[in-house]
């Protein structure tokens, strides 16, 4: 079985696979001072054979990747921009975040091309690939508690806000403007921005929604929303690596 490993800002989300199918998913808190043998301890009732991780958390890596090691007796597997078999078409394809290229790759693997993947996690990414099957670049924007934060932060009085649903674009309350402005407006500007994505495309993309926080776009412009594709992806891109699996 493959344990895959998504080491993210927030959260590192894990996901069993028995070859294909998807049969658990985890969520650990992304923090270099805490034990993840202890934590993965509880995943000894599979039987991983093999592990695979991305990270964009440098410092986290190897950590990670030394507790899967050691629990489960592996050699575990990171994967970078270098050896995903993504063809990247930038000026600096080794700074591009490691989950983007990922979820670019596992879109490539179901859906028609070209391909917009916006991910909803503590930022908002999109990732773009081409007609060619080419990684063509994207988009970064601060995803909902980020806004939240910073609005909380940097005013003497706005709340901390930590839902997720808004009633109404004219808030009769502080609580619901900032659901307004934060939650529908970012929606707002992922559809703006698939428009001037796809106008610079010259044709219409399949639109992917995935990440933790993906089932808040319930917009048409989205033609498919996978929570996890992220996973999907590292499970596509180990089996064609032929990292000894199973």
């Amino acid at each position: 079985m493959l344990l895959a490993a998504d080491i993210g800002n927030s959260n590192i989300t894990i996901g069993i696979f028995d070859k294909d199918c998807l049969v658990e998913t985890c969520r650990f808190i992304s923090d270099i001072g805490i034990n993840y043998e202890s934590q993965l301890a509880s995943l000894k009732s599979y039987n991983i054979t093999d592990c695979a991780i991305i990270s964009v958390v440098e410092e986290l890596s190897d950590v990670f990747k030394q507790a899967c090691d050691n629990i489960f007796g592996i050699e575990s597997k990171v994967f970078t921009s270098k050896n995903i078999g993504l063809k990247i078409a930038l000026d600096e394809p080794e700074k591009v975040g490691v989950d983007r290229l990922i979820n670019a790759y596992a879109a490539m693997k179901k859906y028609p091309l070209p391909l917009i993947v916006i991910d909803i996690g503590t930022a908002i990414t999109f990732d773009i690939v081409s007609k060619k099957g080419e990684f063509i670049g994207g988009v970064i924007m601060p995803g909902f508690n980020l806004q939240f934060q910073a609005l909380n932060l940097h005013t003497s009085k706005l709340p901390l806000i930590s839902e997720y649903y808004s009633p109404k674009a004219i808030g009769g309350n502080t609580k619901e403007a900032i659901l307004s402005g934060v939650i529908r407006g970012t929606i707002s500007s992922i559809e703006g921005l698939i428009a001037q994505c796809e106008s610079e495309l010259g044709e219409k993309a399949t639109v992917i929604a995935t990440g933790g926080q993906c089932n808040v776009l319930s917009s048409k412009k989205i033609n498919f929303i996978n929570p996890i594709l992220t996973l999907e992806g590292l499970q596509e891109v180990s089996c064609e690596t032929h990292v000894n699996l199973y």
